[in-house]
């Protein structure tokens, strides 16, 4: 059986900048991977050419099985791919039930509610998404109201709503408390061990990376330098050197 994901070879050159350089990897279906590494590494470039937003230079991407290289974001999104930005992509004056409704009811989108019009299923949907991020009782409340940590969850939820089998989520913690980042790690942990997610994750805090406790894969210069769990690689010469320095 193939990885539910397969990259291999996989380039992005911007002039004579390679932002992702000859990058092969793959991620088991219900697996749990981070990727880490310096600023301007190629990380969210990378997550740009898995979902469609730029066509790689060379390389290809397969996706169960399937060939998606330079397929367009929403088709690559049918698939069962989806994504949480860095700064979170909710829609303030909107309720949080109806920032779900977005990928819900969106044409095309894989769920198992019939119709396009919101149905006692949906409703069950949307509360069984707030449950599982932590954001019960909030389905009314506008969602600029929300604090950072729970607009933050409100995406990620948005994101499982529309049923995913690989999700990415880049910096999930970012601008986190210590608490909330602990609990936005233990969520993650929960999503892939209740729904059989596989999940992708670029991160910088260090803490929350060992709080996962799962494979590591270290990029630099575009490159993937190292692989393995977080004390196999916080070990190694060269990502001491170049990224964890004292920090390991």
């Amino acid at each position: 059986m193939p990885p539910l994901l397969a990259i291999d070879r996989l380039t992005k050159a911007f002039g004579g900048v390679r932002a992702v350089d000859d990058l092969s990897l793959e991620v088991e279906a219900g697996a749990l991977i981070c990727v880490i590494g310096p600023n301007g590494c190629g990380k969210s470039t990378l997550f740009n050419l898995i979902t469609g937003a730029f066509p790689p230079t060379s390389g290809t991407v397969r996706f169960d099985g399937v060939d998606i290289t330079g397929w367009p974001p929403h088709r690559i999104a049918r698939l069962g791919i989806g994504r949480k930005f860095q700064v979170p992509g909710i829609y303030p004056d909107l309720t949080v039930a109806e920032n779900l409704d977005v990928p819900l009811f969106a044409p095309g989108a894989r769920r198992a509610v019939p119709g396009s019009e919101r149905s006692d299923a949906g409703d069950d949907r949307a509360a069984a998404v707030l449950e599982t991020v932590g954001l019960t009782g909030t389905a009314r409340r506008l969602a600029g109201t929300l604090s950072h940590g729970q607009k933050q969850w409100l995406e990620i939820g948005m994101v499982l709503a529309a049923r995913p089998r690989l999700m990415l989520l880049d910096e999930p913690t970012a601008g986190m408390t210590p608490a909330e980042t602990a609990a936005t790690a233990d969520l993650i942990l929960r999503i892939r061990r209740q729904q059989g997610v596989a999940v992708v994750v670029i991160e910088h805090d260090i803490g929350f990376v060992a709080r996962l406790d799962c494979p590591v894969a270290v990029m630099m210069k575009g490159s993937l330098v190292s692989r393995g769990s977080y004390d196999d690689v916080r070990r190694d010469p060269t990502v001491r050197q170049g990224y964890l320095g004292k920090r390991a």
